[in-house]
Order: C-alpha cells, then sequence, then structure tokens
C-alpha cells in the first residue's frame, strides 16, 4: 500500500518529495499507462487547486487521453489546437493564466480557469503532454513550472 503524504510549506520541496516518490512509484514498472496512472494520482494528491491532472499521449501525431484525475475529458486534441495541442505542436511548455484569453482553447471543464501543459519528449519525439488545470486564475508559477517539468523528465525516462 502507498499512502504518501505531501504537503510541504513551500514550493520547492513540495517538488522535490513529489519527484522522490514518484521515482518509487515508478522503479522497475516498464508499463507506460501504469506509470502515468500512478503519476496522475500522486499529481492529483500532492498539488493543491487543481480540478484535473492528467496525460494525452502521442497516438500517430494526435493527442489521445490517457490517465488522468477529474471530471471526463475530452478524448482526442489535434497538435496545435488549444493549450494541450500547442505544448505537442511546439514542445513548449504552455503556462496559462487565463484559459479563456488563449486563441483556440478547448474547454472540457467549464470550471477550467488556468492551465499548465508540460510536453514529455525522449529522444526529440513527443511521448504524450502532462496537463493540470485549476479553477483559480493564475494558479500556476515558475516554480510549479520547474517542478512539473522535472516531473516530466522522469517521467521521460519510464514511459
Amino acid at each position: 500500500m502507498y499512502d504518501f503524504k505531501i504537503a510541504a510549506a513551500d514550493k520547492q520541496t513540495l517538488y522535490a518529495d513529489l519527484l522522490s516518490a514518484l521515482e518509487g512509484l515508478t522503479a522497475g514498472e516498464p508499463d507506460p499507462i501504469a506509470n502515468m496512472a500512478n503519476a496522475a494520482a500522486l499529481i492529483w494528491e500532492s498539488l493543491p487547486e487543481l480540478n484535473w491532472a492528467g496525460f494525452y499521449r502521442n497516438v500517430d501525431g494526435e493527442l489521445v487521453l490517457g490517465p488522468f484525475q477529474g471530471r471526463a475529458a475530452c478524448i482526442r486534441i489535434p497538435f496545435g489546437k488549444g493549450v494541450c495541442g500547442a505544448a505537442a505542436a511546439t514542445l513548449q511548455v504552455q503556462r496559462v493564466d487565463d484559459v479563456h484569453a488563449f486563441p483556440g482553447h478547448i474547454a472540457c471543464d467549464a470550471a477550467s480557469a488556468s492551465e499548465l501543459v508540460v510536453p514529455i519528449v525522449r529522444d526529440g519525439e513527443l511521448i504524450a503532454v502532462l496537463d493540470l488545470d485549476s479553477p483559480h486564475n493564475a494558479r500556476f508559477t515558475a516554480e510549479d513550472e520547474a517542478g512539473c517539468v522535472a516531473v516530466c523528465e522522469l517521467l521521460a525516462r519510464v514511459l
């Protein structure tokens, strides 16, 4: 049984603890879906003020819904469409303070106000994107971005 209690006073410690727990959860597990599922659950449990946390996988040049926590979500997203599609097309992190101001935002959950999407890349190829949504504007900071980039670097090795 796993019982991680990650609730640090500062974000640097929170993400260090999250990364350590994720390393333990994924160590020796070769199945990418299992690793994404545990990562989504760990992130959901550890990061405050989220209404969605999960993955979209690159399947033949299209983002397809993967493991997640939250409300039911859009199943397929073309590269270049919405925040996730922008991250997939550019291989660049997308940190959006107000999704309603993002051109072409795809509203899977009307409650989402801000979003952080981090590409997971191995050997120059997109594997998936980590997608985090919050019902609060400007929820994600540079510290969140750096922490999630570190999480995705670890995931790139185990997916």
